[in-house]
């Protein structure tokens, strides 16, 4: 089945969609703020580097040569054992698990649009109470919007590459950076900016322990949307003689970019504002509500700004989540793309659900098993082995299966005299780095 094609600025808007999600502007601040800023910070630049950058132009490669779903991508591609290689596709179900929670975390940003419309709590302890009843009380609500989350996706998956995806993300990922870069500017005229470069960037190596290195490399991997098939379907509708690197490159300035803008405009607003950098998961929905409620009206613009900004970032990559499944359901059972976005795009609805009803008080208890509920399972063994696991295969798959002359004809001349050093980051680096990360996150370092 012949494939429609992404422009090129196109791809590289979708790409960027993909890669700059919540991970960039929810998580991203709130782990960094944990380990204490710049040491972390730059070990994750340079894992971003090593790693990351390393796995998404193999993955691009993969997309690209194998012109296919990812199942059929790597049945194409493998030189020997095509029976085997097939099953190193089925990653794209990474994004369909992450899917689950993912539409409902989207959910929650939806209602604070609305609700930052209307009133802004006026203290971290209100701010806590709202959040908390939402999510333990307020079924409805979350329902409600994840419902909204899921029609949203499957709506711009049904119209198609070009009239979907591509239209999607040349909309909202300007409207994205425009967003992020006002609210960024304005914080470098409040006198707390300087405490939050100094935050970010100044080094303080007694901060940093083995599970904060192993938390960078896992989010360097993470926020660049790898190991879920995502940019592999994308780069499938990939023109011919496409520049794999170039477009790397600038996905990953991009992605990295938001993060550290991000970053910068959230701790300068808690440092103006009297916040903590080291709020944890909270940060964004407790405590930074609580400090737009100080800065007066100009705090409710921003924080509508920046729960769009949240909205934009989270529904570019959750298209690309869903992407991969419905390819493959197009391409190996020629379904038509109506048919697959639907079928593909309830599975995260129904079991949605569940993940909100293991919050909701009288249902939790039943959906928790060990330490975590189900919505903490999901996001567990996504973080923990789907998305390494998907890495892992990619690196060995394009390191050691491909025949290297392959690799090089396509490559070399795009990386010129680094592609050596590509090649020795994605075979060795790279597989070495995936393994602590799934090692640590088990508790087995």
């Amino acid at each position: 089945m012949k494939i429609a094609r992404f422009s090129r600025i196109g791809f590289i808007m979708a790409a960027a969609g993909s890669a700059v999600g919540l991970g960039n502007i929810w998580k991203f601040p709130y782990i960094t703020g944990e380990y204490g800023g710049g040491a972390f910070v730059l070990i994750y630049l340079v894992t971003v580097l090593l790693i990351g950058f390393s796995i998404m132009i193999a993955e691009m490669l993969i997309g690209y040569l194998g012109r296919a779903d990812t199942v059929s991508s790597f049945e194409n591609l493998a030189p020997t054992r095509k029976h085997l290689w097939k099953f190193g596709g089925f990653q794209s179900l990474a994004g369909l698990f992450v899917m689950i929670y993912y539409s409902v975390v989207i959910g929650w940003i939806f209602h604070y649009i609305v609700s930052a419309l209307f009133g802004l709590p006026s203290s971290v302890d209100e701010a806590k109470t709202v959040f908390s009843t939402m999510l333990h009380s307020d079924f409805k609500t979350q329902l409600f919007y994840h419902t909204l989350s899921f029609l949203i996706v499957t709506f711009v998956i049904a119209r198609g590459i070009k009239g979907g995806i591509e239209k999607l993300n040349m909309v909202l990922m300007p409207m994205l950076f425009i967003i992020v870069g006002v609210m960024f500017l304005y914080a470098t005229t409040l006198d707390g900016f300087h405490k939050a470069v100094e935050f970010m960037f100044k080094p303080d190596f007694s901060k940093i322990n083995s599970t904060a290195f192993v938390t960078a490399v896992g989010h360097a991997f993470f926020t660049l949307s790898l190991g879920m098939g995502s940019i592999m379907t994308y780069s499938a509708s990939l023109e011919k003689n496409a520049n794999l690197v170039k477009s790397s490159i600038i996905v990953v300035i991009l992605d990295t970019a938001i993060a550290l803008f991000a970053g910068l405009m959230l701790f300068t607003f808690l440092y103006e504002y009297g916040g903590q950098p080291s709020s944890g998961p909270g940060l964004v929905f407790i405590s930074l509500p609580s400090v737009f409620y100080q800065m007066g009206m100009l705090g409710n613009i921003f924080a509508v700004m920046f729960f769009v900004s949240l909205a934009f970032a989270g529904l570019t990559s959750a298209v690309s989540l869903v992407e991969p499944m419905v390819q493959y359901f197009i391409d190996r059972f020629s379904w038509g793309r109506k048919k697959a976005s639907v079928m593909t795009s309830l599975f995260f609805y129904i079991v949605g659900i569940v993940a909100i009803l293991s919050h909701i008080d009288g249902y939790s208890s039943y959906l928790t098993w060990g330490s975590r509920n189900f919505f903490d399972w999901a996001d567990f063994l996504t973080a923990a082995f789907m998305l390494p696991v998907g890495g892992l295969i990619m690196s060995v798959f394009v390191g050691y299966v491909l025949p290297k002359s392959q690799v090089e004809k396509v490559l070399r001349p795009q990386l010129g005299r680094t592609f050596e050093v590509w090649y020795f980051s994605l075979r060795y680096i790279a597989p070495v780095s995936l393994v602590i990360v799934m090692l640590n996150l088990v508790g087995v370092l």
